[in-house]
């Protein structure tokens, strides 16, 4: 590697064998830490002290688990949905239309019951920056549909148990459902609209019964089964579902 790649916050490689490798500056990093995630690839978080050469070793001395790991992200990879003309698609109240347009650009139109795609008539519709706007599209419809929903179904849980919040703010979270801060915000992932009503309750109740139990104690595990029965069990099956891969 050379001595300029150290000067940036960022380079991509390739290795042989693995393909496409993120190196990326993080001052949050305390040590070089690999990660092979499904949809973006390989990366490894590098610390301040740390320089990029040495991030490069790691690679080939982790080649095998980067592979084994490669091997799973592929799995994982494999059931995000393509969506084509044909496809089927309802969120809980919109049914996604792709639709043609002779505009070079993409657009998004969300009515009370549909999601309207515009993408360039010139284009494939499996195109891979048409189906990133099909998804980021359908985000924005889950967004819509988790300010609506969300907020009161926390109200209903709230009053029936007994429990008492600040806010609830909906965010777009890659790796949690939910979340309760100290001092008693409610936040929420728009992508609980696609669970199954049994898990999206058991996620709004887990997160107020860490407004009493901040948290994964006995306690907390005591309390969240006199609310909603084998919490253990939801959890269990919460795991199932992966924010990302729809």
């Amino acid at each position: 590697m050379s001595s300029s790649f150290l000067r940036l916050s960022s380079v991509n490689l390739h290795i042989d064998g693995i393909g496409k490798v993120l190196i990326e500056r993080s001052d949050k990093a305390k040590r070089l830490t690999i990660s092979v995630r499904p949809l973006k690839g390989i990366r490894v978080a590098v610390p301040p002290h740390v320089s990029f050469e040495k991030a490069e070793q790691l690679i080939y001395t982790k080649t095998d688990w980067i592979k084994e790991h490669q091997a799973l992200m592929q799995k994982h990879e494999a059931k995000v949905t393509v969506y084509e003309h044909n496809s089927e698609f309802r969120t809980r109240s919109h049914t996604l239309r792709l639709l043609t347009h002779a505009q070079y650009t993409m657009r998004c139109v969300i009515d009370k019951e549909y999601i309207n795609v515009f993408y360039p008539a010139h284009k494939d519709v499996r195109d891979a920056d048409v189906q990133k706007f099909i998804r980021k599209s359908i985000e924005e419809a889950y967004r819509k549909e988790a300010k609506q929903y969300l907020p009161e179904r926390v109200a209903y849980f709230a009053k029936k148990f007994g429990f008492e919040y600040q806010n609830v703010f909906i965010k777009n979270a890659k790796s949690r459902w939910g979340s309760c801060s100290f001092t008693n915000n409610i936040n929420l992932n728009l992508h609980l609209m696609r669970l199954p009503d049994s898990l999206c309750d058991y996620v709004i109740l887990h997160e107020l019964a860490h407004t009493v139990e901040k948290n994964h104690g006995p306690g907390f595990w005591s309390l969240l089964d006199s609310i909603c029965g084998n919490a253990r069990s939801l959890d269990k099956k919460l795991k199932a579902y992966r924010i990302t891969i729809y």
